[in-house]
């Protein structure tokens, strides 16, 4: 069969949205739909007692409605609609109060910029929304303390500077534990104490009621407070208060971004597998990776403006799916890796690798048709910059294919609010379909946990370590041996204190094992 004759069946187009998937260059068998016919019927069955309100994440006894959130129709209760529709009304209208000076900085002004204090689903959606789809221009700029690192803290605080007397901060935490939001929420708060700013009068909180950070909020007489619900996980909250406030502050039609999402939605609920785009991912997924994720998936927007949506995929994608067991308790290590750039950038980075290298991935291509807003500008005669970023996205599918790399293309008309929406509802109902099709729940995140859990061990460790140190000085293991705990981990904590000041070098051995650490 020829290209065209390959493209032309294996081309689906939603002419009502403008937006297509060719999945033409994937090599998969003509027999795939029908291999898979049962348990692609399961994941269509898994799909409507998902958005019906089942428990669809049974080790946390939770309902999964990230769904509901740009279709509150589909809500499994009259008070569960009431609740969606009130919080995002509260959220556009306090932010249209902000822009209208109804709400003001503690100093009569009003508020010039944003602050987001969050991390995972809580800082890497609304950074895609500020970076993909908000005015060149925004009414209110935005910064983010999504880590725990100091230095990048300081940096931002930096940048800031003097406009902390009129920045707004929105402190992002279902259950107000999250230490690297914790820890980012004190930061800015000693940030603010320093300029002689009461933090309060600059505090919203976006989280769970009754949780940590809503007692603390209520407390301490913050501004607003929305909810966070324990139906909607990190990685799929750009639609709830936690994206909704940041976007509105930032002049994105945020009602359109929902109608994205749901008339994708309405796309993928119910047309047949061989028409439905976000079953169609999900099996190209599958073909890819043999249904054990062999194969990474490269994720290449012909976009600048896209240039976050990788790293977003990455979380949405690799901890819905990396799993250590399936639903039947059997060990089956799922996940598919996700990374990505942008292109034509990924032209001089990583292509020489995916056209020569090792083939252990597949590409998914995003096209956008509208080059740009301003009048078309040719760079030389008869071509414009556009056409050159159309050239190498269609001159790396087609050199990829030459040999044997196996991609897929998105396309849609333009980049905007309802288009990002679209993208985002698009690869959420490919991710369930997916992980309906290997057996795996998708909405825990036990690995994310043991990680929580290693780290307060560590920090546990780190004080009694700190308290052990006299002043002529030990060596790891000799700390170690008197705490009982791992030697290797010892070395690391002493070296942390060393480097912060909270420790001193004594001497350098030969090695680790002989070096000297001592109290300051």
């Amino acid at each position: 069969m020829s290209h065209w004759d390959r493209f032309q069946k294996h081309f689906v187009r939603y002419s009502n949205l403008g937006f297509s998937i060719d999945i033409s260059r994937m090599a998969f068998e003509d027999d795939l739909l029908t291999k898979m016919a049962g348990r692609i019927e399961a994941a269509y069955k898994d799909m409507v007692a998902l958005e019906g309100g089942a428990i669809a994440n049974p080790d946390e006894k939770r309902m999964v409605g990230h769904y509901w959130l740009r279709n509150s129709q589909l809500a499994p209760s009259a008070e569960l609609k009431q609740e969606i529709d009130e919080t995002l009304t509260a959220t556009l209208d306090y932010a249209a109060d902000i822009h209208a000076g109804k709400v003001l900085a503690a100093n009569g002004k009003k508020f010039t910029r944003v602050l987001v204090v969050g991390i995972g689903g809580s800082a890497l959606g609304p950074q895609l929304v500020a970076n993909a789809i908000t005015p060149a221009t925004p009414p209110m700029e935005i910064s983010f303390l999504d880590n725990t690192d100091p230095d990048g803290i300081d940096r931002v605080m930096a940048q800031i500077g003097d406009e902390l007397a009129t920045t707004i901060t929105i402190v992002i935490s279902k259950s107000g534990g999250t230490k690297e939001t914790r820890n980012g929420m004190l930061e800015a708060e000693r940030a603010y104490k320093a300029a002689g700013l009461d933090f309060a009068k600059h505090a919203v909180a976006v989280t769970g009621v009754g949780s940590e950070l809503d007692k603390h909020a209520t407390a301490q007489g913050w501004l607003k407070r929305f909810p966070m619900w324990d139906w909607v996980g990190g990685r799929t909250s750009l639609m709830s208060a936690v994206g909704t406030l940041a976007a509105a502050l930032q002049g994105v039609d945020v009602r359109q971004f929902l109608a994205g999402a749901a008339a994708m939605d309405v796309e993928t609920r119910q047309r047949p597998a061989v028409e439905n785009a976000s079953m169609l991912l999900a099996l190209m997924w599958y073909h890819a990776g043999k249904g054990q994720g062999l194969k990474d998936m490269v994720v290449l927007p012909y976009k600048d403006r896209l240039v976050l949506f990788s790293k977003y995929l990455q979380q949405l994608v690799m901890e819905s799916l990396g799993k250590e067991h399936d639903l039947d308790g059997k060990v089956v290590n799922q996940g598919i890796a996700v990374y990505g750039n942008k292109g034509s950038t990924d032209q001089h980075a990583y292509v020489q690798q995916l056209r020569d290298g090792v083939n252990n991935f597949f590409v998914t291509f995003i096209e956008v048709g509208k080059a740009r807003d301003a009048a078309a500008f040719e760079v030389e005669p008869g071509f414009t910059s556009g056409d050159y970023l159309q050239g190498f996205l269609r001159g790396t599918r087609k050199a990829l294919a030459e040999k044997g790399r196996e991609s897929i293309t998105l396309s849609i008309p333009e980049l905007n609010a309802f288009n990002l929406g679209l993208l985002i509802g698009l690869f959420e109902r490919a991710v369930s379909f997916y992980a309906s099709l290997v057996n795996i729940n998708a909405y825990h995140q036990p690995g994310v946990e043991a990680g929580k859990k290693a780290a307060t061990e560590f920090l546990n460790q780190l004080a009694q370590v700190r308290g052990a140190l006299t002043a002529t000085g030990r060596t790891a293991a000799e700390v170690a041996g008197k705490l009982g705990i791992d030697a290797e981990d010892a070395f690391h904590m002493l070296t942390h204190l060393a480097a912060n000041g909270q420790a001193r070098v004594v001497s350098l051995g030969a090695g680790p094992a002989g070096d000297q650490f001592a109290a300051v």
